[in-house]
């Protein structure tokens, strides 16, 4: 433990959740955990930060993240089997009347302003993942935790569990902690007192358990957004 860092513990709940690592215009899929992209980014919008932020992600990017996934469990304290994805199909830009100049404005076309080959209308797949729960444990800076802590609390922009759509049904700021141990604990006891057991865990590098590399570090945000890989290890738990 470093007495220059502190640790939040995040805690994501809600209906729907989305943390796309790969996605596309016309398939957008989800992880089964939240991204370190997804999670800097709920923290931009906390602070309402919605430029490059080069030299703040420089930062946060050397800081520790581990994910703990929750499984909700039945009365005797069995977890019930994780449910699949749900898949959203939408169609975008149909049933608009391309003579009416407002209307005209909602059909998708090409960068120059023309109509997209094929036609306006774009179909697109969103998956989202369905009643999950997760603990983050991020550390940061001793001089960013109190300024994130309030952010948190009182975010300039809405926060949201991946995709916009994605409400958290739970207060997503649950304490700063002096170390990573600490944390946990605390989690764990939110976790029981919903009646979640642990599943699995997201850990960096690599270690016993699933292992692969996401590009998911963000560089830089804003318009021209750019990303670098890293590793990490899947550890099923329980």
């Amino acid at each position: 433990m470093s007495t220059s860092t502190q640790y939040l513990l995040l805690w994501l709940e809600g209906p729907l959740q989305a943390w796309g690592h790969d996605s596309k215009f016309g398939v957008r899929d989800t992880l089964n955990f939240p991204t370190r992209s997804g999670i800097l980014g709920l923290l931009c919008c906390a602070r309402g930060a919605g430029g490059p932020e080069v030299e703040w992600l420089a930062k946060m990017n050397d800081m520790s993240m581990e994910v703990r996934a929750y499984a909700r469990t039945d009365h005797n304290g069995q977890p019930y089997l994780r449910g699949p994805a749900l898949c959203d199909f939408q169609m975008v830009g149909s049933g608009y009347d391309d003579s009416d100049p407002w209307q005209n404005l909602l059909i998708p076309k090409t960068s120059d302003g023309k109509k997209a080959v094929g036609g306006g209308t774009k179909m697109t797949y969103r998956y989202y993942l369905q009643d999950a729960v997760f603990a983050v444990v991020l550390e940061v800076p001793q001089q960013q935790a109190e300024s994130l802590s309030d952010a948190l609390q009182n975010p300039v922009w809405d926060l949201y569990l991946g995709r916009k759509n994605c409400v958290p049904t739970e207060l997503i700021y649950q304490g700063i902690f002096g170390d990573a141990g600490t944390a946990w604990q605390q989690a764990g006891i939110l976790a029981e007192s919903k009646r979640r057991s642990l599943s699995y865990a997201i850990t960096e590098g690599e270690g016993d358990g699933d292992i692969m590399t996401l590009n998911d570090v963000p560089v830089q945000f804003g318009p021209q957004k750019r990303y670098r890989d890293r590793r990490v290890t899947l550890q099923e738990r329980g």
